[in-house]
C-alpha cells in the first residue's frame, strides 16, 4: 500500500507579539493601532474610565446596564434601527463594565469599517437610554441573578469576594450588582453614570486588522472624532485589601452530589515583578491536565473531571495600588470533598518542601511560550490583550517582554513565586455543597475555621 508522504514541518519563524502605533485625536481620545496583514475582521477595543468603584452607592450594576445600552438607540436610530444596521454591516458590538472600567468591542469586516465605526461613534456619543429600554435591561439582569444564584461556580465566586474584601469596597460585591440595587436603577441614573464619566479625553480605542488602503486617520476624525466632552482629572484609585486568613466557608446545598470548591486570596498584579514566574508557577501547580493537581486529584485519584489554578487581575495600576486574584477551582464528588481537599493541600505542602522540577518548568515553559503564535492570530485577540495592557497602565511591549521574561524564569524563581502566591496557611476556601456531608470531615483537615452559610 502506497501512504501519501508525511508533511514536514517548515523552520520555525521569530514572533513577536505586535507593537501598536500610539496616537491622539483631537477630542483627547487616545489611539492604538496595529496593522495585521491579512486580518480581514477588524477589532476595535473601546476602553472607557467608567469604574465599578465610581458607581452611586446603592446603584451597584448601573454601569453594566450602561455599557448594555450602548447598542439599544442613539440619536440617528432607535434601538432595533441600530441592531439592523449593525447587522448590514456584518458587525457585533459588545460592551461589559468591570472593575477598571466599562469595555466596548466591535468586530467588522474591514470593507464595512467606516460604516461600523460611525455607529460605534453614534453609540458612545449621543446613546439613547430611552426608559423603555433601560426599564427591559434592567428586568434581564433581575432575571439572570437569580439563575447565577443557582450555578455553584458563579455562587462560590460571589462568596469568595464577599469573604475577602472589606464590606466597604466594592470588590465586595457582585460585579453587575444585586437584585436591590440593581432593582433602584432607572434611565436617570445611567444617563447621570454616562455624563459623569464617559467622555473621549479619559478613554483609549484600539483598532487591530489589515488596515492597507484604509485611510484610518480621516476615518476616525471622521467618526469617534466627532464624539465630544470635557477633560477630567484622573480618579483617586483606592489601594486593594483583602484579609486571606486561613478559613472555610460552606454554602450549603442540601443534597448536592457534588462540592464546587474555589480557594482563594490576593496577590501581585502584573507590576509586579515576580508576575512572570508567578504565572509559570500557577500554571506548574494547575494550569494544564499535566499539572500536579490535576496529576493527583483526576488522575491518580479520580476525585474530579479537572482542578484549575490561575492568577486573575482585579485592577492593575502603575502606582502599586492593584491586585490580582490568585485561586484554585473545581468540583469534586460530595463523599470525596474531605479526601480532595486532604490532597490538595498535600499538594501544595510538598510543593512548598521539595519545590517544582526542571521538567515541570520545561513543559510550562513550552507551553506558555509556544502557543502564544496561535494565542494571537486573531485581530480580537491583538486588541483585547492590548486593551487589557492599556487599562492596567502597562508599557505597550509588556507582552512582548512577558515572553521573554517567561522563557527565561527558571525552576527555583517559579517555586518560589508560586508557594508565595499559595502558602497552605493563608488561603481561604469557599466550598458550595450538601454542609450536612461535608462540614465534619472538612473540620478534621485543620486548614481553619470552618462557617456555614445559607446558599
Amino acid at each position: 500500500m502506497d501512504f501519501h508522504p508525511r508533511p514536514q514541518a517548515g523552520d520555525a519563524k521569530p514572533w513577536a507579539f505586535p507593537a501598536p502605533q500610539r496616537g491622539a485625536l483631537g477630542n483627547g481620545l487616545t489611539v492604538l493601532r496595529c496593522h495585521r496583514p491579512g486580518q480581514q475582521v477588524v477589532a476595535v477595543e473601546i476602553n472607557l474610565d467608567a469604574p465599578l468603584d465610581a458607581e452611586p452607592e446603592g446603584l451597584d450594576g448601573v454601569a453594566t446596564i450602561m455599557a448594555r445600552a450602548f447598542s439599544e438607540g442613539t440619536d440617528k436610530h432607535s434601538a432595533e434601527e441600530f441592531a439592523a444596521e449593525l447587522e448590514r454591516c456584518g458587525a457585533t458590538l459588545d460592551a461589559h463594565a468591570d472593575h477598571p472600567g466599562v469595555r466596548v468591542s466591535l468586530e467588522v469586516p474591514v470593507s464595512r469599517l467606516p460604516k461600523a465605526l460611525g455607529l460605534l461613534a453614534d453609540a458612545l456619543r449621543a446613546p439613547a437610554f430611552a426608559d423603555s429600554e433601560v426599564e427591559r435591561l434592567v428586568r434581564n439582569r433581575l432575571d439572570e441573578i437569580p439563575h447565577e444564584s443557582a450555578n455553584p461556580a458563579r455562587r462560590a465566586a460571589k462568596e469568595l469576594s464577599k469573604q475577602l474584601f472589606p464590606a466597604t469596597s466594592r470588590m465586595s460585591r457582585p460585579r453587575q450588582g444585586s437584585e436591590e440595587t440593581v432593582a433602584g436603577i432607572d434611565a436617570a441614573a445611567v444617563r447621570a453614570f454616562y455624563e459623569q464619566h464617559v467622555r473621549p479625553a479619559t478613554a483609549t480605542a484600539v483598532v487591530v486588522g489589515d488596515l492597507s488602503g484604509v485611510d484610518l486617520d480621516t476615518l476616525l476624525k471622521d467618526t469617534l472624532g466627532a464624539w465630544t466632552g470635557d477633560t477630567a482629572q484622573p480618579r483617586p484609585v483606592p489601594p486593594v485589601t483583602a484579609d486571606d486568613t486561613g478559613r472555610v466557608v460552606i454554602v450549603d446545598r442540601p443534597g448536592a452530589v457534588q462540592t464546587q470548591l474555589l480557594i482563594g486570596r490576593i496577590g501581585p498584579d502584573k507590576h509586579d515583578r515576580v508576575w512572570a514566574a508567578q504565572i509559570l508557577g500557577t500554571y506548574c501547580l494547575g494550569g494544564t491536565l499535566t499539572s500536579r493537581l490535576d496529576r493527583v486529584l483526576r488522575e491518580e485519584k479520580g476525585y474530579t473531571y479537572g482542578v484549575r489554578s490561575f492568577a486573575q487581575v482585579l485592577r492593575s495600576t502603575a502606582d502599586g495600588t492593584g491586585a490580582a486574584m490568585l485561586a484554585i477551582s473545581g468540583s469534586v464528588d460530595t463523599p470525596n470533598t474531605g479526601p480532595a481537599l486532604d490532597d490538595l493541600w498535600k499538594v501544595l505542602r510538598k510543593l512548598a518542601a521539595e519545590g517544582l522540577t526542571d521538567a515541570e518548568r520545561d513543559t510550562a515553559v513550552q507551553n506558555l511560550v509556544g502557543v502564544a503564535p496561535l494565542k494571537f492570530e486573531t485581530a480580537s485577540a491583538v486588541a483585547g490583550t492590548l486593551a487589557d495592557q492599556d487599562e492596567q497602565q502597562l508599557p505597550e511591549d509588556f507582552q512582548a517582554q512577558l515572553y521573554r521574561q517567561l522563557a527565561a524564569t527558571g525552576t527555583v524563581e517559579a517555586t518560589a513565586a508560586v508557594v508565595s502566591a499559595f502558602p497552605a496557611d493563608r488561603l481561604v476556601t469557599i466550598l458550595v455543597g450538601d454542609a450536612a456531608q461535608i462540614e465534619e470531615p472538612v473540620k478534621a483537615l485543620g486548614i481553619g475555621e470552618v462557617t456555614v452559610v445559607a446558599g
